[in-house]
């Protein structure tokens, strides 16, 4: 199966097929409305308005799994982004990302797009040092590692590209920008 196998629910229950996205450059994103890294939603907003009218697509999928940082209902999260960072993506239904109940658009991600690592600087750092006291051996699975875990799809389709949180915004835009 490949990335337009696969669907995603929308807050309102819908079933939106990634097919829908076929042509298009998406980024599929774990978030959380309560986190350090919550203020990316400025930058990944900032993608949207630059390049959605060029063919590009945010499939963002709040999670509650990593420390409960996102514990407000499908509309609550929905309200807190369009309020305190005016995005105009879609939320999806808040879903796990990982363990048996992980959707199965994060399952083939993580197939594709396995760890790496988190970089340099103070903020990898930090990661590392707590996810080795959840999780030993961290640096050697695929899952998602905590929320804001961006995974890039080109046009056609393929898993080009996979930022942990740690990485810089500018990155991920530059990428995204070169395969618009």
């Amino acid at each position: 199966m490949g990335f337009y196998d696969y669907s995603v629910t929308a807050r309102d229950g819908e079933e939106i097929p990634m097919k829908n996205f076929e042509g298009k450059v998406v980024l599929v994103v774990n978030t959380a409305t309560g986190c350090g890294f919550t203020p990316q939603y400025k930058d990944i907003e900032d993608m949207y308005e630059k390049f959605h009218e060029k063919g590009f697509e945010i499939v963002d999928v709040p999670c509650n799994q990593f420390a409960g940082q996102t514990p407000g209902t499908d509309e609550e999260i929905h309200e807190f982004c369009t309020l305190k960072y005016n995005t105009q993506f879609p939320q999806m239904k808040k879903s796990d990302v990982n363990g048996e109940n992980a959707i199965p658009l994060f399952k083939f991600l993580k197939e594709q797009k396995g760890f790496e690592g988190f970089g340099k600087g103070p903020k990898a750092l930090a990661m590392s040092t707590m996810l080795s006291k959840i999780d030993k051996d961290y640096k050697n699975n695929p899952e998602i590692k905590w929320n804001f875990t961006k995974f890039v799809v080109n046009r056609q389709g393929e898993v080009v590209a996979r930022f942990e949180p740690t990485a810089k915004m500018s990155e991920v835009a530059a990428l995204v920008e070169s395969l618009i």
